[in-house]
Protein backbone atom coordinates (compact mmCIF):
# COMPACT_ATOMS: atom_id res chain seq x y z
CA UNK A 1 0.00 0.00 0.00
CA UNK A 2 1.15 3.51 -0.71
CA UNK A 3 1.70 6.26 1.83
CA UNK A 4 -0.49 9.34 1.87
CA UNK A 5 0.82 11.75 -0.79
CA UNK A 6 2.51 14.97 0.30
CA UNK A 7 0.60 18.20 0.84
CA UNK A 8 1.79 19.48 -2.53
CA UNK A 9 0.72 16.33 -4.34
CA UNK A 10 -2.64 16.30 -2.54
CA UNK A 11 -3.37 19.85 -3.64
CA UNK A 12 -2.73 18.72 -7.20
CA UNK A 13 -4.72 15.49 -6.92
CA UNK A 14 -7.83 16.77 -5.16
CA UNK A 15 -10.36 18.91 -7.01
CA UNK A 16 -10.01 22.61 -6.11
CA UNK A 17 -13.53 22.59 -4.64
CA UNK A 18 -12.24 20.49 -1.71
CA UNK A 19 -9.90 23.20 -0.43
CA UNK A 20 -12.33 25.97 -1.37
CA UNK A 21 -15.09 24.41 0.69
CA UNK A 22 -12.74 23.77 3.60
CA UNK A 23 -11.68 27.40 3.66
CA UNK A 24 -15.30 28.60 3.64
CA UNK A 25 -16.13 26.48 6.70
CA UNK A 26 -13.00 27.55 8.60
CA UNK A 27 -13.68 31.20 7.78
CA UNK A 28 -17.17 30.72 9.23
CA UNK A 29 -15.79 29.21 12.44
CA UNK A 30 -16.50 25.54 11.73
CA UNK A 31 -14.45 22.39 11.14
CA UNK A 32 -14.65 20.47 7.87
CA UNK A 33 -12.88 17.25 6.89
CA UNK A 34 -12.80 15.02 3.85
CA UNK A 35 -13.68 11.60 5.23
CA UNK A 36 -14.09 7.90 4.50
CA UNK A 37 -13.66 6.38 1.06
CA UNK A 38 -12.03 9.41 -0.60
CA UNK A 39 -9.26 9.39 2.03
CA UNK A 40 -8.81 5.62 1.81
CA UNK A 41 -8.52 5.87 -1.97
CA UNK A 42 -5.71 8.41 -1.68
CA UNK A 43 -3.67 5.74 0.11
CA UNK A 44 -4.50 3.38 -2.75
CA UNK A 45 -3.12 5.86 -5.27
CA UNK A 46 -6.41 6.94 -6.76
CA UNK A 47 -8.84 9.83 -6.45
CA UNK A 48 -12.41 8.87 -5.60
CA UNK A 49 -15.23 10.40 -7.65
CA UNK A 50 -17.21 10.69 -4.40
CA UNK A 51 -16.62 13.68 -2.15
CA UNK A 52 -17.87 13.05 1.39
CA UNK A 53 -17.30 15.57 4.17
CA UNK A 54 -18.02 15.75 7.86
CA UNK A 55 -18.36 18.98 9.83
CA UNK A 56 -18.97 20.50 13.23
CA UNK A 57 -21.66 22.70 11.63
CA UNK A 58 -25.33 21.85 11.91
CA UNK A 59 -27.35 21.34 8.72
CA UNK A 60 -28.70 24.91 8.96
CA UNK A 61 -25.20 26.26 9.46
CA UNK A 62 -23.93 24.22 6.51
CA UNK A 63 -26.62 25.70 4.28
CA UNK A 64 -25.57 29.17 5.41
CA UNK A 65 -21.88 28.49 4.67
CA UNK A 66 -22.49 27.25 1.11
CA UNK A 67 -25.12 29.86 0.25
CA UNK A 68 -23.98 31.79 -2.82
CA UNK A 69 -21.19 29.27 -3.49
CA UNK A 70 -23.04 26.03 -4.27
CA UNK A 71 -24.91 25.82 -7.56
CA UNK A 72 -27.69 23.80 -5.91
CA UNK A 73 -28.48 22.14 -2.58
CA UNK A 74 -30.70 19.27 -1.44
CA UNK A 75 -32.00 18.56 2.05
CA UNK A 76 -33.28 15.01 1.57
CA UNK A 77 -30.84 13.66 4.19
CA UNK A 78 -31.31 16.55 6.59
CA UNK A 79 -32.79 14.37 9.36
CA UNK A 80 -29.52 12.41 9.32
CA UNK A 81 -27.46 15.59 9.27
CA UNK A 82 -26.60 15.46 5.58
CA UNK A 83 -26.80 18.33 3.13
CA UNK A 84 -26.04 17.53 -0.51
CA UNK A 85 -24.87 20.15 -2.94
CA UNK A 86 -23.55 20.59 -6.43
CA UNK A 87 -20.62 22.75 -7.41
CA UNK A 88 -19.80 22.72 -11.12
CA UNK A 89 -19.51 19.01 -12.06
CA UNK A 90 -19.06 17.85 -8.44
CA UNK A 91 -21.78 16.36 -6.24
CA UNK A 92 -20.86 16.79 -2.58
CA UNK A 93 -22.33 15.55 0.71
CA UNK A 94 -21.62 17.33 3.98
CA UNK A 95 -22.75 15.58 7.17
CA UNK A 96 -22.74 16.92 10.71
CA UNK A 97 -20.58 14.98 13.19
CA UNK A 98 -22.55 11.95 14.27
CA UNK A 99 -22.52 9.56 17.19
CA UNK A 100 -25.12 7.10 15.98
CA UNK A 101 -26.63 4.25 17.89
CA UNK A 102 -28.83 1.50 16.45
CA UNK A 103 -31.84 -0.30 17.83
CA UNK A 104 -30.88 -4.01 17.57
CA UNK A 105 -34.36 -4.85 16.25
CA UNK A 106 -34.41 -2.06 13.66
CA UNK A 107 -32.67 -1.29 10.39
CA UNK A 108 -32.59 2.44 11.07
CA UNK A 109 -30.06 4.34 13.19
CA UNK A 110 -30.96 6.53 16.12
CA UNK A 111 -29.41 9.80 15.05
CA UNK A 112 -27.38 11.68 17.62
CA UNK A 113 -25.19 14.56 16.50
CA UNK A 114 -21.70 14.79 17.95
CA UNK A 115 -19.17 17.56 18.48
CA UNK A 116 -15.84 15.78 17.85
CA UNK A 117 -14.34 14.46 14.65
CA UNK A 118 -12.82 11.46 16.47
CA UNK A 119 -16.22 10.39 17.78
CA UNK A 120 -17.65 10.62 14.28
CA UNK A 121 -14.86 8.42 12.94
CA UNK A 122 -15.42 5.83 15.68
CA UNK A 123 -18.93 5.10 14.41
CA UNK A 124 -17.71 4.24 10.91
CA UNK A 125 -17.62 0.71 9.57
CA UNK A 126 -13.91 -0.06 9.23
CA UNK A 127 -10.66 1.58 10.28
CA UNK A 128 -9.60 2.16 6.68
CA UNK A 129 -12.79 4.22 6.27
CA UNK A 130 -12.32 5.97 9.63
CA UNK A 131 -9.63 8.36 8.40
CA UNK A 132 -10.11 12.04 7.64
CA UNK A 133 -8.23 14.98 6.15
CA UNK A 134 -8.83 18.23 8.01
CA UNK A 135 -9.42 21.09 5.60
CA UNK A 136 -7.91 23.18 4.30
CA UNK A 137 -4.71 22.10 6.15
CA UNK A 138 -4.90 18.49 4.79
CA UNK A 139 -3.85 17.14 8.19
CA UNK A 140 -4.45 13.39 8.42
CA UNK A 141 -6.64 12.31 11.35
CA UNK A 142 -6.30 8.54 11.89
CA UNK A 143 -7.13 7.68 15.53
CA UNK A 144 -7.87 4.01 14.84
CA UNK A 145 -4.81 3.10 12.71
CA UNK A 146 -6.68 2.81 9.46
CA UNK A 147 -3.55 3.55 7.42
CA UNK A 148 -1.68 0.74 9.15
CA UNK A 149 -4.51 -1.75 8.63
CA UNK A 150 -4.81 -0.75 4.99
CA UNK A 151 -1.05 -1.11 4.54
CA UNK A 152 -1.17 -4.58 6.10
CA UNK A 153 -4.18 -5.51 3.98
CA UNK A 154 -6.62 -6.22 6.81
CA UNK A 155 -10.22 -5.23 7.39
CA UNK A 156 -10.68 -4.14 11.02
CA UNK A 157 -13.33 -2.16 12.88
CA UNK A 158 -12.66 0.97 14.99
CA UNK A 159 -14.31 -0.64 18.03
CA UNK A 160 -15.42 -4.17 18.80
CA UNK A 161 -16.64 -5.89 15.60
CA UNK A 162 -19.74 -7.16 17.39
CA UNK A 163 -20.72 -3.60 18.27
CA UNK A 164 -20.12 -2.41 14.72
CA UNK A 165 -22.17 -5.22 13.17
CA UNK A 166 -24.91 -4.84 15.75
CA UNK A 167 -25.16 -1.18 14.77
CA UNK A 168 -25.47 -2.00 11.07
CA UNK A 169 -25.45 -5.69 10.02
CA UNK A 170 -24.87 -4.72 6.38
CA UNK A 171 -21.28 -4.03 7.42
CA UNK A 172 -20.75 -7.79 7.41
CA UNK A 173 -21.55 -7.81 3.69
CA UNK A 174 -19.26 -4.81 3.24
CA UNK A 175 -16.38 -6.69 4.85
CA UNK A 176 -16.75 -9.43 2.24
CA UNK A 177 -17.12 -6.80 -0.48
CA UNK A 178 -13.87 -5.06 0.52
CA UNK A 179 -12.08 -8.41 0.56
CA UNK A 180 -13.15 -8.77 -3.07
CA UNK A 181 -12.66 -5.18 -4.20
CA UNK A 182 -9.30 -4.52 -2.58
CA UNK A 183 -7.83 -8.01 -2.49
CA UNK A 184 -7.30 -7.87 1.28
CA UNK A 185 -8.08 -10.20 4.19
CA UNK A 186 -10.50 -9.86 7.10
CA UNK A 187 -9.06 -9.78 10.61
CA UNK A 188 -9.80 -12.93 12.68
CA UNK A 189 -11.98 -11.07 15.22
CA UNK A 190 -14.01 -9.53 12.39
CA UNK A 191 -14.47 -12.94 10.77
CA UNK A 192 -15.56 -14.45 14.11
CA UNK A 193 -18.10 -11.70 14.69
CA UNK A 194 -19.51 -12.20 11.19
CA UNK A 195 -20.00 -15.89 11.93
CA UNK A 196 -21.61 -15.29 15.31
CA UNK A 197 -23.91 -12.54 14.05
CA UNK A 198 -24.73 -13.74 10.53
CA UNK A 199 -28.45 -14.01 11.26
CA UNK A 200 -28.57 -10.24 11.87
CA UNK A 201 -28.35 -9.73 8.10
CA UNK A 202 -32.01 -10.79 7.90
CA UNK A 203 -33.16 -7.36 9.12
CA UNK A 204 -31.44 -5.60 6.20
CA UNK A 205 -33.46 -4.76 3.11
CA UNK A 206 -32.97 -6.95 0.03
CA UNK A 207 -32.01 -3.90 -2.01
CA UNK A 208 -29.06 -3.03 0.25
CA UNK A 209 -27.86 -6.64 0.28
CA UNK A 210 -28.15 -6.77 -3.52
CA UNK A 211 -26.05 -3.63 -3.99
CA UNK A 212 -23.25 -5.02 -1.82
CA UNK A 213 -23.40 -8.36 -3.65
CA UNK A 214 -23.04 -6.68 -7.05
CA UNK A 215 -19.97 -4.77 -5.86
CA UNK A 216 -18.51 -7.98 -4.43
CA UNK A 217 -19.05 -9.97 -7.64
CA UNK A 218 -17.53 -7.14 -9.69
CA UNK A 219 -14.42 -6.92 -7.49
CA UNK A 220 -10.89 -8.01 -8.39
CA UNK A 221 -11.09 -11.14 -6.21
CA UNK A 222 -14.73 -12.23 -5.84
CA UNK A 223 -13.63 -15.68 -4.68
CA UNK A 224 -12.32 -14.13 -1.44
CA UNK A 225 -15.63 -12.37 -0.82
CA UNK A 226 -17.77 -15.40 -1.66
CA UNK A 227 -15.64 -17.68 0.51
CA UNK A 228 -16.13 -15.27 3.40
CA UNK A 229 -19.91 -15.19 2.90
CA UNK A 230 -20.06 -19.00 2.82
CA UNK A 231 -17.64 -19.63 5.70
CA UNK A 232 -19.38 -17.11 7.96
CA UNK A 233 -22.87 -18.42 7.23
CA UNK A 234 -24.01 -15.18 5.62
CA UNK A 235 -24.46 -16.98 2.29
CA UNK A 236 -26.96 -19.32 3.97
CA UNK A 237 -29.20 -16.27 4.27
CA UNK A 238 -28.42 -14.25 1.14
CA UNK A 239 -27.21 -16.90 -1.36
CA UNK A 240 -28.13 -20.31 0.07
CA UNK A 241 -27.88 -21.95 -3.35
CA UNK A 242 -24.14 -21.23 -3.39
CA UNK A 243 -23.59 -22.67 0.09
CA UNK A 244 -25.42 -25.82 -0.98
CA UNK A 245 -22.88 -26.44 -3.75
CA UNK A 246 -20.28 -27.45 -1.18
CA UNK A 247 -22.19 -30.64 -0.54
CA UNK A 248 -22.19 -31.80 -4.15
CA UNK A 249 -19.53 -33.81 -5.98
CA UNK A 250 -19.50 -33.18 -9.71
CA UNK A 251 -20.20 -36.01 -12.11
CA UNK A 252 -16.63 -36.17 -13.39
CA UNK A 253 -15.08 -36.52 -9.90
CA UNK A 254 -12.39 -34.08 -11.01
CA UNK A 255 -13.10 -31.38 -8.44
CA UNK A 256 -13.28 -31.24 -4.67
CA UNK A 257 -16.91 -30.19 -5.03
CA UNK A 258 -19.20 -28.21 -7.29
CA UNK A 259 -18.62 -25.13 -5.13
CA UNK A 260 -14.91 -25.06 -5.98
CA UNK A 261 -15.70 -25.77 -9.62
CA UNK A 262 -18.14 -22.83 -9.72
CA UNK A 263 -15.56 -20.44 -8.27
CA UNK A 264 -13.03 -21.61 -10.83
CA UNK A 265 -15.54 -21.02 -13.62
CA UNK A 266 -16.13 -17.52 -12.25
CA UNK A 267 -12.42 -16.76 -12.24
CA UNK A 268 -11.98 -18.13 -15.77
CA UNK A 269 -14.94 -16.10 -17.01
CA UNK A 270 -13.37 -12.94 -15.56
CA UNK A 271 -10.23 -13.59 -17.62
CA UNK A 272 -12.34 -13.72 -20.79
CA UNK A 273 -13.97 -10.32 -20.22
CA UNK A 274 -13.03 -7.86 -22.92
CA UNK A 275 -11.64 -4.35 -22.80
CA UNK A 276 -14.03 -1.41 -22.66
CA UNK A 277 -14.44 -1.36 -26.44
CA UNK A 278 -14.94 -5.14 -26.72
CA UNK A 279 -18.08 -7.30 -26.77
CA UNK A 280 -18.16 -8.03 -23.01
CA UNK A 281 -16.44 -5.18 -21.14
CA UNK A 282 -15.34 -6.12 -17.64
CA UNK A 283 -16.37 -6.24 -14.94
CA UNK A 284 -19.56 -7.78 -16.32
CA UNK A 285 -21.95 -8.73 -13.52
CA UNK A 286 -24.26 -10.79 -15.74
CA UNK A 287 -21.44 -13.04 -16.97
CA UNK A 288 -19.81 -13.34 -13.55
CA UNK A 289 -23.01 -14.09 -11.65
CA UNK A 290 -24.10 -16.64 -14.27
CA UNK A 291 -20.70 -18.30 -13.89
CA UNK A 292 -21.10 -18.49 -10.12
CA UNK A 293 -24.68 -19.74 -10.28
CA UNK A 294 -24.59 -21.95 -13.38
CA UNK A 295 -24.59 -25.24 -11.43
CA UNK A 296 -26.94 -24.36 -8.55
CA UNK A 297 -29.48 -26.83 -9.96
CA UNK A 298 -27.21 -29.78 -9.18
CA UNK A 299 -28.21 -30.36 -5.53
CA UNK A 300 -31.86 -30.76 -6.54
CA UNK A 301 -31.10 -33.03 -9.50
CA UNK A 302 -28.36 -35.26 -8.08
CA UNK A 303 -28.92 -38.94 -8.82
CA UNK A 304 -26.73 -41.95 -8.05
CA UNK A 305 -26.59 -44.22 -11.08
CA UNK A 306 -26.38 -48.06 -10.85
CA UNK A 307 -22.76 -47.98 -11.99
CA UNK A 308 -21.82 -45.69 -9.08
CA UNK A 309 -21.62 -42.49 -11.10
CA UNK A 310 -23.45 -39.33 -10.09
CA UNK A 311 -25.63 -37.49 -12.60
CA UNK A 312 -27.35 -34.11 -12.56
CA UNK A 313 -29.80 -34.32 -15.45
CA UNK A 314 -31.62 -31.11 -16.35
CA UNK A 315 -29.73 -29.14 -13.70
CA UNK A 316 -29.47 -26.33 -16.25
CA UNK A 317 -33.26 -25.92 -16.44
CA UNK A 318 -33.74 -26.32 -12.69
CA UNK A 319 -30.88 -23.92 -11.98
CA UNK A 320 -32.37 -21.30 -14.30
CA UNK A 321 -35.60 -21.35 -12.30
CA UNK A 322 -33.69 -21.18 -9.02
CA UNK A 323 -31.58 -18.22 -10.06
CA UNK A 324 -34.69 -16.34 -11.14
CA UNK A 325 -36.26 -16.89 -7.74
CA UNK A 326 -33.12 -15.84 -5.87
CA UNK A 327 -32.60 -12.69 -7.95
CA UNK A 328 -36.25 -11.71 -7.56
CA UNK A 329 -35.88 -12.08 -3.80
CA UNK A 330 -32.87 -9.76 -3.98
CA UNK A 331 -34.89 -7.24 -6.00
CA UNK A 332 -32.83 -7.33 -9.18
CA UNK A 333 -34.34 -5.68 -12.25
CA UNK A 334 -36.13 -7.92 -14.74
CA UNK A 335 -33.59 -7.51 -17.56
CA UNK A 336 -30.70 -8.65 -15.37
CA UNK A 337 -32.73 -11.58 -14.02
CA UNK A 338 -33.68 -12.73 -17.52
CA UNK A 339 -30.10 -12.45 -18.78
CA UNK A 340 -28.51 -14.45 -15.95
CA UNK A 341 -31.26 -17.09 -15.97
CA UNK A 342 -30.98 -17.52 -19.73
CA UNK A 343 -27.23 -18.07 -19.53
CA UNK A 344 -27.70 -20.65 -16.79
CA UNK A 345 -30.32 -22.41 -18.91
CA UNK A 346 -28.10 -22.46 -22.01
CA UNK A 347 -24.74 -23.29 -20.45
CA UNK A 348 -24.99 -27.03 -21.27
CA UNK A 349 -26.30 -26.57 -24.82
CA UNK A 350 -22.88 -26.85 -26.44
CA UNK A 351 -21.88 -30.22 -24.94
CA UNK A 352 -22.05 -33.02 -27.47
CA UNK A 353 -21.18 -30.74 -30.38
CA UNK A 354 -17.66 -32.12 -30.60
CA UNK A 355 -18.88 -35.71 -30.90
CA UNK A 356 -21.82 -35.41 -33.27
CA UNK A 357 -21.43 -31.99 -34.85
CA UNK A 358 -24.39 -29.76 -35.58
CA UNK A 359 -26.38 -29.04 -38.70
CA UNK A 360 -26.63 -25.47 -39.91
CA UNK A 361 -30.12 -25.48 -38.42
CA UNK A 362 -28.75 -26.36 -34.96
CA UNK A 363 -26.14 -23.61 -35.23
CA UNK A 364 -28.83 -21.07 -36.15
CA UNK A 365 -30.92 -22.15 -33.17
CA UNK A 366 -27.95 -21.80 -30.83
CA UNK A 367 -27.39 -18.22 -32.01
CA UNK A 368 -31.10 -17.42 -32.00
CA UNK A 369 -31.67 -18.79 -28.51
CA UNK A 370 -28.69 -16.88 -27.13
CA UNK A 371 -29.72 -13.63 -28.81
CA UNK A 372 -27.75 -10.67 -27.51
CA UNK A 373 -26.21 -12.93 -24.84
CA UNK A 374 -24.18 -14.89 -27.43
CA UNK A 375 -20.82 -13.32 -26.57
CA UNK A 376 -21.42 -13.96 -22.88
CA UNK A 377 -22.51 -17.52 -23.62
CA UNK A 378 -19.29 -18.10 -25.57
CA UNK A 379 -17.30 -17.06 -22.52
CA UNK A 380 -19.41 -18.94 -19.99
CA UNK A 381 -19.23 -22.17 -21.98
CA UNK A 382 -15.45 -21.94 -22.41
CA UNK A 383 -15.04 -21.11 -18.71
CA UNK A 384 -17.05 -24.18 -17.69
CA UNK A 385 -14.17 -26.44 -18.73
CA UNK A 386 -12.17 -26.97 -15.54
CA UNK A 387 -11.01 -30.55 -16.08
CA UNK A 388 -7.38 -31.35 -15.35
CA UNK A 389 -7.41 -33.80 -18.24
CA UNK A 390 -5.50 -31.77 -20.82
CA UNK A 391 -6.59 -33.96 -23.72
CA UNK A 392 -10.26 -33.53 -22.86
CA UNK A 393 -9.87 -29.79 -22.24
CA UNK A 394 -8.18 -29.33 -25.62
CA UNK A 395 -10.86 -31.38 -27.37
CA UNK A 396 -13.63 -29.19 -25.91
CA UNK A 397 -11.71 -26.02 -26.71
CA UNK A 398 -11.13 -27.07 -30.32
CA UNK A 399 -14.79 -28.04 -30.64
CA UNK A 400 -15.90 -24.63 -29.47
CA UNK A 401 -13.41 -22.99 -31.82
CA UNK A 402 -15.09 -24.94 -34.58
CA UNK A 403 -18.56 -23.87 -33.45
CA UNK A 404 -17.57 -20.21 -33.44
CA UNK A 405 -16.08 -20.64 -36.90
CA UNK A 406 -19.35 -22.22 -38.07
CA UNK A 407 -21.30 -19.29 -36.65
CA UNK A 408 -19.02 -16.83 -38.45
CA UNK A 409 -19.28 -18.78 -41.71
CA UNK A 410 -23.07 -18.92 -41.68
CA UNK A 411 -23.27 -15.30 -40.57
CA UNK A 412 -21.38 -14.26 -43.70
CA UNK A 413 -24.16 -15.77 -45.80
CA UNK A 414 -27.17 -14.67 -43.76
CA UNK A 415 -28.16 -12.40 -40.90
CA UNK A 416 -28.13 -14.49 -37.73
CA UNK A 417 -27.90 -11.81 -35.04
CA UNK A 418 -31.67 -11.33 -35.07
CA UNK A 419 -33.30 -14.11 -37.07
CA UNK A 420 -36.77 -13.24 -38.32
CA UNK A 421 -39.22 -15.19 -40.49
CA UNK A 422 -39.26 -14.40 -44.20
CA UNK A 423 -42.71 -12.80 -43.73
CA UNK A 424 -43.81 -10.44 -40.96
CA UNK A 425 -47.09 -10.40 -39.06
CA UNK A 426 -48.75 -7.84 -41.34
CA UNK A 427 -47.87 -9.84 -44.44
CA UNK A 428 -49.20 -13.03 -42.81
CA UNK A 429 -52.59 -11.39 -42.11
CA UNK A 430 -52.82 -9.99 -45.66
CA UNK A 431 -51.89 -13.31 -47.32
CA UNK A 432 -54.27 -15.38 -45.19
CA UNK A 433 -57.00 -12.75 -44.92
CA UNK A 434 -57.17 -12.96 -41.14
CA UNK A 435 -57.35 -10.47 -38.30
CA UNK A 436 -54.87 -10.04 -35.43
CA UNK A 437 -55.02 -12.88 -32.94
CA UNK A 438 -53.29 -16.03 -31.66
CA UNK A 439 -53.38 -17.71 -35.06
CA UNK A 440 -51.09 -15.01 -36.44
CA UNK A 441 -48.59 -15.88 -33.73
CA UNK A 442 -48.79 -19.57 -34.63
CA UNK A 443 -48.20 -18.79 -38.28
CA UNK A 444 -45.29 -16.54 -37.36
CA UNK A 445 -43.74 -19.29 -35.22
CA UNK A 446 -44.15 -21.79 -38.07
CA UNK A 447 -42.26 -19.47 -40.41
CA UNK A 448 -39.63 -18.81 -37.76
CA UNK A 449 -39.01 -22.54 -37.28
CA UNK A 450 -38.79 -22.91 -41.06
CA UNK A 451 -36.31 -20.05 -41.24
CA UNK A 452 -34.13 -21.62 -38.53
CA UNK A 453 -34.22 -25.01 -40.28
CA UNK A 454 -33.65 -23.87 -43.85
CA UNK A 455 -32.09 -20.44 -43.66
CA UNK A 456 -33.47 -17.47 -45.63
CA UNK A 457 -35.67 -18.17 -48.67
CA UNK A 458 -37.33 -15.90 -51.21
CA UNK A 459 -40.82 -14.51 -50.44
CA UNK A 460 -42.56 -16.75 -53.00
CA UNK A 461 -41.31 -19.92 -51.27
CA UNK A 462 -42.32 -18.54 -47.88
CA UNK A 463 -45.81 -17.66 -49.15
CA UNK A 464 -46.24 -21.13 -50.63
CA UNK A 465 -45.14 -22.75 -47.36
CA UNK A 466 -47.52 -20.50 -45.42
CA UNK A 467 -50.46 -21.50 -47.63
CA UNK A 468 -49.59 -25.18 -47.19
CA UNK A 469 -49.45 -24.73 -43.41
CA UNK A 470 -52.79 -22.89 -43.49
CA UNK A 471 -54.46 -25.66 -45.47
CA UNK A 472 -53.41 -28.13 -42.80
CA UNK A 473 -55.02 -26.17 -39.95
CA UNK A 474 -58.33 -27.46 -38.50
CA UNK A 475 -61.32 -25.83 -40.25
CA UNK A 476 -63.12 -25.55 -36.90
CA UNK A 477 -60.70 -22.84 -35.68
CA UNK A 478 -62.88 -19.84 -34.74
CA UNK A 479 -60.27 -17.50 -36.19
CA UNK A 480 -60.59 -18.95 -39.67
Amino acid sequence: MQQLPSFQVLTELLPPVVLELGQRFVDSGFELSLVGGPVRDLFLGRVSPDLDFTTSASPDQTLAVVAGWADATWEVGRDFGTIALRKAEHTIEVTTYRADAYDPSSRKPIVAFGDKLEDDLYRRDFTMNAMALRLPSLELVDPYNGAKDLSEGEVRTPGAPSMSFSDDPLRMMRAARFASQLGITVAPDVRSAMTEMAERISIISAERVRDELVKLINGIDPRAGIDLLVDSGLADLVLPEVSALRLEVDEHHRHKDVYEHSLTVLEQAMKLESAADGPVPGPDFVLRFAALMHDIGKPATRKFEPNGAVSFRHHDVVGSKQVKARMRALRFDNDTIKAVARLVELHMRFYGYGDAGWSDSAVRRYVHDAGDLLQRLHRLTRSDVTTRNRKKADRLSFAYDDLEARIAEISEKEEMAAVRPDLNGQQIMEILGIKPGPVVGRAYNFLLERRLDQGPTDPEEAISALHQWWDEQPESSPEQ
